[in-house]
């Protein structure tokens, strides 16, 4: 039997129990998170591949709708609400069904199987099949949007990334390697284990030593320099 892993995202615990349970009692699914914050799972959302949201629309910090247009590809998404007024702007934006609380279990299990063809379908390909142009980070308790041309450098510094972005620095919990699965393998390269940088913000190279446009100067590890030199094209 084919499994198909699943979120639930929802700012009412309640909300969220009653949707986890169901989930339980369907052998196909494996609920691999559950969020009452929808920072926490659009920040999930765009470094891990998964079938099937379930979310809520009316949240703090960001709606549903807004949750599912910041993604570059979203999930099958299932929205599960306690308003009929969405309906008409959820359909619009390509969401599978659309659930009014309280959910009954049966409507919840016709709702799973249309999911469930949808991505058999191949209607929502997987989020690593396609490298985004952006990604939304959490710093200072902010949700922000980078442009990920335009990052010049991202430095690991402990369980936090500090990401330059020209003038602007911004520090985010999170790995460097959840960074650099995401990122473009061809416009990004790791230079050493502290740091990825962008190629195309790289000014000079003097030995082991890599100037970038803003003068930022890092060292490239030896074992990384003969792959670095052939991304940028020298011989």
């Amino acid at each position: 039997m084919d499994k198909f892993t699943c979120i639930v995202t929802d700012d009412e615990p309640l909300g969220r129990e009653i949707i986890e349970s169901f989930v339980k009692e369907i052998p196909f699914l494996t609920l691999v998170g559950s969020f009452g914050d929808p920072v926490e799972a659009l920040l999930y959302l765009q470094s891990n591949a998964v079938d099937i949201m379930f979310s809520d629309i009316q949240m703090p910090k960001i709606n549903g709708m807004e949750l599912v247009n910041a993604l570059v590809n979203p999930p099958v998404i299932i929205f599960i609400t306690a308003h009929r007024d969405f309906a008409l702007d959820s359909f619009d934006a390509g969401v599978t069904d659309y659930l009014v609380k309280p959910v009954r279990f049966d409507r919840f299990l016709k709702a799973v199987n249309r999911a469930k063809e949808s991505v058999l379908a191949g209607k929502t390909p997987k989020i690593q099949e396609a490298r985004p142009d952006r990604i939304f980070i959490k710093s200072e308790g902010r949700l922000v949007k980078i442009l990920l041309h335009e990052i010049l450098y991202i430095e690991s510094q402990g369980d936090y990334l500090k990401i330059v972005v020209y003038e602007k620095t911004y520090t985010t919990q999170a790995t460097l390697k959840s960074m650099e699965e995401i990122l473009d393998k061809q416009l990004f390269f790791r230079i050493q284990r502290s740091f990825i940088l962008n190629i195309e913000a790289v000014k000079t190279v003097t030995g082991n030593m890599i100037e970038l446009t803003n003068g930022k100067s890092i060292a490239i590890a030896v074992n990384k320099k003969e792959e670095f030199f052939t991304l940028l094209g020298i011989k």
